[in-house]
Formats: structure tokens, C-alpha cells, sequence
């Protein structure tokens, strides 16, 4: 049974949450403002945060921020924004998904049952990777170049990660959406072309090397031998 932590300071909205979620088995703790939120996922054994984007005290973003300063905990925004560049610096500060209001419940247990399943099996992944001069320490979240620090947001980190989990697969640009996202923008694959290119501005071109490789059309690759521990 997974214990999930609803943030929404509309009543209506988080009572018909919990209502919905306990009924599907889960256990619902509710806050109403950042601050509560924040606290509340600090004390208790939270699996899974619903967080909506507006919120009294603190915004979503920065409970957002605060919640993966300390913990990996899966979080789902729930935002009325239907603006890009909220959604994208939601999942900057380290969301993991997001849902635009109004929503349909059947959507809100797909993405949380997606997201539960994808955070379980990634404490069975390798939590090491080198590839050439590059290593990726997953569980530090901490990446390096010929043993310089590289500073990466969470989804450009998520995004390596994964390519590196695929190396010399070639990875199309709607599987990528689907893994590293969660969801997908349909239409919009350009997110990912726009990501790669923050990856390369920090390690490619910084360093002079191609670590990520371009097959036009298709999508992206990580090519060449590969040493991984675990």
C-alpha cells in the first residue's frame, strides 16, 4: 500500500483525492500550504507527493526544490498553467511528472502507478557509470568529466542516465519522452533535442568530445565501449 502526501490547498480538489486514492488502497496524508508540505513529507514515509503548483506559504516550485534537496521521492505536479516554461521549471526543480487541471482520476492512477514502478526499479539499476572520462554517480546525483564537476539540472541528469543504461542503442525521441518524462508531449519531441543540447553545451562542447550522437530523424545514441559498476 503506498503512502501518498496530497499538497492542494482547494478543499474540493484534496477531498476528492484522498477520497479516490484510499479507495484504490493507498494511505493519504493532506496539506493544505507549502510549509505543511514540506513538513509532512520530512516526517512521515512518503512513497509519492501530489503537488499542486499554487499554493499559500510556499509555491509548489520551491516545496518542489526543498523535498529533492533531501529525498528521491517521486512528484507529480498538479498545475492550472498551461504555460511551457512553468511546466519545464517544475520538472527542473526536480518533479517528476505533471498534470494540468481540470484531470480525470483514471489519468492521476496511471501516472502514479507509473511513477511508483518507475521508482522501484530504479534501486535495482546500476548506480555507477563511466563511459571514456565521463562518470555518473546515481545515487549522489553527481556527474564529472576527466575528473572536473559538471553541474546538471535533475532532467538533464535523468536523461544521461538513461542514455547511458542504452549505450550503443539508438534511442528514438518519443521512447525518451516516455522514459525520462513519464508522459508525452504530443507533437512537441523538440524537448528533448532542446535537453541534449544543454548536455552537450556542458561536457561536448566544453571538453571537445561527442558523447551523445545525432541520427537524424530517428533519435539520439551513446556509442562505444562502456564500463559500468554497480
Amino acid at each position: 500500500m503506498a503512502k501518498i502526501l496530497v499538497v492542494e490547498d482547494e478543499h474540493k480538489i484534496a477531498r476528492f483525492l484522498q477520497l479516490e486514492l484510499i479507495h484504490e488502497g493507498s494511505e493519504v496524508l493532506v496539506a493544505d500550504n507549502g510549509y505543511d508540505g514540506v513538513k509532512k513529507e520530512s516526517e512521515e514515509s512518503i512513497d509519492l507527493v501530489l503537488l499542486d503548483l499554487m499554493l499559500p506559504g510556499l509555491s509548489g516550485i520551491e516545496v518542489c526544490r526543498r523535498i529533492r534537496s533531501h529525498s528521491d521521492v517521486p512528484i507529480i505536479m498538479l498545475t492550472a498553467k498551461d504555460d511551457i516554461s512553468d511546466k519545464v521549471t517544475g520538472l527542473d526543480m526536480g518533479a517528476d511528472d505533471y498534470i494540468t487541471k481540470p484531470f480525470a482520476i483514471e489519468e492521476v492512477f496511471a501516472r502514479i502507478r507509473v511513477a511508483l514502478k518507475r521508482n522501484v526499479k530504479k534501486g535495482k539499476k546500476s548506480n555507477l557509470f563511466r563511459f571514456k572520462d565521463l562518470l555518473v554517480n546515481v545515487d549522489n546525483y553527481e556527474v564529472s568529466y576527466a575528473k572536473e564537476k559538471v553541474v546538471m539540472t535533475k532532467k538533464e541528469f535523468s536523461l544521461l542516465v538513461y542514455l547511458l543504461e542504452n549505450v550503443n542503442v539508438v534511442v528514438p525521441r518519443e521512447t525518451i519522452l516516455s522514459k525520462v518524462w513519464g508522459y508525452e508531449y504530443i507533437g512537441e519531441t523538440n524537448i528533448v533535442d532542446v535537453y541534449v543540447s544543454y548536455i552537450r553545451t556542458k561536457i561536448d562542447q566544453k571538453y571537445g568530445v561527442e558523447i551523445i550522437r545525432t541520427i537524424r530523424g530517428v533519435g539520439y545514441i551513446i556509442m562505444g565501449d562502456q564500463n559500468e559498476e554497480t
